[in-house]
């Protein structure tokens, strides 16, 4: 049979590395389906969402570092791949989309499920292209693969189902050449001598750290103990920080616990080691800030700088350890790890149940299923309060990967993101971390799970409620909560209709076995858990009268719950009066 251009696509990418695509069939993708049939080296993952195709990818492409490939036929189809597309470009993850799309003579007649790709996606690719002909193809592929890698975003090919079906033109330049690892980037010596001055003038230094500081976690730690300097780090570095690092004193921002904000606000000079971290109320405004980082952009967003140092955080981190003075006192480190203490155990409070037949608390329950998992077992996480409990609960191990819409904070990506990683990962365990709410907007793909024979396990916080938006909204002053009641579903149920085995809890004495069950269990599982809905998760710093918002509206069981962690938080950090 003729070679397609289809054929060609297929066979650019597997010479790529490409080893899965992840997407729903639609007509304008028949052409890549009889390819892919007739070239067994790439995977189809059949998901039933584009969404959750593109979250996949992003996922896998997060994983492994490399690209990972999705698509979606034309129209809706390709459409409902934007908010996973948008996580992977937040997410610098290397993703290729194939977006099909209509008929060559359709194009520009208002004819059915017509779009323009190129312009719909623009904000969130790094590259877009239509191809035309046949022999546009292999130049424009393998550039959108190109520029996905070096630019660790989104590339897209435009491929109308027709040129997709016509016969190839072999060029001499189809093969791609993808990006090696990225170089260190390394600044000016001078600059590196400035900052070592300002290091070494500084009595109370803390680090801020960020996902760019993979990869060089040990130099940071090593850094960190020259300077005697606490370490916070964001939701994504920390599965990279957290173990086996003795200078760690938690997460600052909304969703912080611990010592962090005492330690980054209480600075005489904080460092932001590849971090963006948006949380502006949690970063200091008066202080010397003193951030480094490979992406020239990021540097100076947040705050006023000190010192912006364009650099890999790796190479810096290395230099700088050659030019500061070890001597210093310990003063400050001593106080931030005290406090550190402090806050881990109140934050442990509900770890400690006596009443076996009470309501079963989120925290504890995240507690449990951190307890029973695999060592090197990936988490996926949905946005919300589910962040917040896995921020607070879930132990890094430093061979564990924690995974979830962190930049772009999208509901409902834990289900899809397991999909990406168990399909990487056939041997590692993977856990969906959902809630009701993220679980419901893309429940169709629990059928993806059986289907494509991936063991995920997925549990859900169930409290019928979306419980992060009701405290905003009663924080924000309204008398109830407006739209964040949820149907009472028993998810467990769901799961078992469609095949899945499935178990639901309710109180604390049913948590343990079930947990052991449900992570042993062969093949995909669910655990609905009803959990606490009067669990009350607040950030680690507020104001007297974000504290009256956060309580007012509440019932009055919620609030007597609640009442003694508010005072805590209220009066355990003064600082935060307004």
């Amino acid at each position: 049979m003729e070679k397609t251009v289809a054929d060609q696509v297929v066979e650019m990418l597997a010479a790529a590395g490409i080893r899965r695509i992840y997407g729903m069939v639609g007509d304008a993708l028949h052409p890549l389906m009889e390819a892919l049939q007739r070239d067994s080296r790439i995977r189809w993952v059949h998901v039933r969402h584009e969404e959750t195709a593109a979250f996949a990818a992003s996922a896998e492409a997060q994983l492994t570092g490399e690209l990972a490939v999705c698509c979606g036929s034309c129209g809706p189809g390709n459409m409902h791949l934007i908010n996973g597309l948008y996580d992977a470009s937040r997410s610098a993850a290397s993703v290729l989309a194939i977006a099909a799309h209509l008929p060559t003579l359709q194009i520009g007649t208002h004819y059915i499920h017509e779009t323009h790709p190129n312009f719909f996606f623009r904000e969130c690719v790094s590259y877009s292209e239509l191809v035309s002909r046949p022999r546009q193809m292999p130049p424009v592929l393998a550039e959108a693969m190109r520029t996905s890698r070096a630019r660790h975003g989104v590339g897209m090919l435009v491929l109308p189902g027709d040129v997709a079906a016509m016969p190839a033109v072999d060029e001499a330049a189809a093969s791609p050449v993808l990006p090696a690892e990225k170089a260190e980037l390394q600044p000016d010596e001078t600059v590196l001598l400035r900052m070592g001055e300002l290091l070494n003038g500084a009595r109370r230094v803390t680090f801020l750290c960020g996902i760019g500081c993979a990869g060089a976690e040990q130099d940071i730690i090593n850094l960190a103990k020259r300077l005697l300097a606490p370490v916070a780090y964001t939701l994504r570095a920390k599965d990279l920080l957290e173990k086996e690092n003795p200078n760690a004193v938690g997460m600052t921002g909304l969703l912080g616990w611990g010592g962090a904000v005492h330690a980054v606000l209480d600075s005489d000079v904080l460092v932001m080691w590849g971090t963006d971290f948006p949380y502006r109320d949690f970063l200091p405004q008066g202080g010397k800030v003193i951030q480094v980082d490979a992406d020239a952009a990021a540097l100076g967003r947040r705050v006023p700088l000190a010192m912006a140092v364009h650099g890999s955080v790796k190479s810096v981190a290395r230099r700088l350890l050659q030019l500061l003075q070890p001597n210093r006192s310990d003063d400050f480190l001593r106080s931030c790890l005290t406090h550190h203490a402090r806050e881990v155990a109140a934050i442990c409070q509900p770890l400690r149940v006596v009443d076996e037949d009470a309501p079963l608390r989120p925290e504890l329950l995240t507690r449990l299923v951190s307890d029973h998992a695999e060592p090197d077992a990936v988490f996926t996480v949905d946005t919300g309060t589910p962040d917040i409990w896995c921020a607070r609960y879930l132990q890094a191990q430093g061979t564990r990967r924690i995974l979830g819409s962190f930049n772009h904070g999208s509901m409902g990506c834990a289900l899809a993101m397991a999909i990406g990683a168990k399909s990487t990962y056939a041997q590692r365990q993977v856990i969906a971390m959902c809630g009701d709410g993220g679980i419901s907007m893309l429940a169709g793909d629990l059928l993806t799970l059986l289907q494509e024979g991936l063991a995920v396990k997925v549990l859900v916080y169930n409290n019928s409620e979306l419980d992060y938006a009701a405290i905003e909204q009663m924080r924000d002053g309204m008398k109830a909560p407006l739209g964040t009641s949820l149907h009472a579903t028993n998810f467990a149920d769901v799961a078992r209709a469609i095949g899945m085995r499935a178990w639901r809890i309710s109180r604390v004495s049913e948590a343990i076995p079930a947990v052991k069950s449900w992570l042993a269990a062969d093949g995909p599982a669910l655990l609905d858990a009803a959990v606490d809905r009067h669990a009350l998760p607040l950030p680690p710093g507020l104001s007297f009268m974000q504290g009256l918002g956060y309580c007012k509206g509440l019932s009055e069981q919620s609030a007597h719950n609640s009442l003694d962690t508010v005072k805590r938080l209220l009066f355990g950090n003064r600082r935060f009066f307004s």
